[in-house]
């Protein structure tokens, strides 16, 4: 007999402002334990020595995650000039340097190659597989390996400011696996003098902004309370990208049961991926055809 899963039956987003030196599992974890959730995931993975948003599903939420992991994210982050690391990152060993510093229009002349549909190789620590290992184990263990390049869509990437000739605060705004640590690395080698990140933050992922999040702190200090509960944001809060669509009680029903069911319309296409609700809430996610949900994803949210 299977062991029955401990935990609240608990449906929705939270959405943390992760701080550093933690990985994003660890603060999944800690909200689950928090929140004594019954099921728990995140949607886009923050290295350790990354802030901002993380957004994490509960529940019937978990459901969702595929729709704000494919969602336009936003990252802040800092370039250190002059140096090469073999991670990329301020974590590496500096394994190259230059006395070239580039200044504002330099930069931002370079930018607009890093926008649109690019190209983008992985760094060697990152968790992409190369035979089915990891790369930044093989990486840990002194292999160089000629990673395959990716399609990345940048929608933007702008230059913020330099505090001094050392540093460039840059934004991007970019779609699914993008690796801001690789941006840096290419625009450094563009301009001829090394690039590094040294600070990495996460402002928004698809609907979530970090207006929305909580101090991880939160999390311990207000464990177990249900007063935590006043922080979780709906369950289609994750579905923001998907079209609407209202069914009837009969509807409602058929969809629940896995069946196409009817809803109301209006200009939606046939063919669009869209979710439909009863009575202000979630039922289904599926396919819209001809005054029908062909349901791919039902919610089951209890009483």
């Amino acid at each position: 007999m299977a062991r029955r899963k401990k935990g609240r039956p608990l449906h929705g987003w939270l959405v943390i402002d992760k701080p550093l030196g933690i990985t994003s599992s660890a603060v999944v974890n800690k909200a689950k334990w928090a929140f004594d959730a019954k099921k728990a995931g995140h949607a886009g993975t923050l290295d350790p020595e990354a802030t901002g948003v993380l957004a994490i599903a509960f529940g019937e939420a978990t459901k969702t995650v595929p729709y704000v992991t494919d969602s336009l994210k936003a990252y802040r982050f800092t370039v250190r000039l002059g140096e090469a690391t073999n991670t990329d990152d301020a974590e590496g060993e500096v394994i190259a340097t230059s006395e070239i510093r580039p200044g504002a229009e330099d930069i931002r002349a370079e930018l607009p190659a890093f926008t649109g549909e690019i190209m983008q190789v992985p760094p060697q620590y990152s968790a992409v597989k190369v035979d089915g290992e990891r790369a930044y184990k093989r990486a840990r263990d002194g292999e160089e390996m000629e990673l395959k390049a990716r399609p990345l869509f940048v929608e933007s990437l702008e230059l913020v400011e330099m505090p001094d000739a050392d540093h460039a605060v840059l934004e991007m705004t970019c779609g699914k696996g993008g690796y801001v640590r690789s941006i840096a690395r290419d625009l450094g080698k563009a301009l001829g003098c090394f690039g590094h990140v040294v600070q990495l933050r996460r402002v928004w992922a698809g609907p979530f902004e970090i207006a929305d999040s909580i101090p991880f702190a939160k999390l311990d200090e207000l464990a177990k309370d249900r007063a935590l509960d006043d922080f979780l944001l709906p369950l289609e809060a994750g579905l923001n990208d998907l079209e609407e669509l209202s069914c009837t009680v009969e509807g409602a029903a058929r969809l629940r049961n896995g069946n196409p069911g009817m809803v109301v319309a209006s200009d939606v296409e046939y063919g669009e991926e869209c979710w439909a609700s009863f009575e202000g809430r979630p039922v289904a996610i599926g396919v819209y055809k001809a005054g029908e949900l062909h349901p791919n994803r039902v919610f089951v949210l209890g009483e």
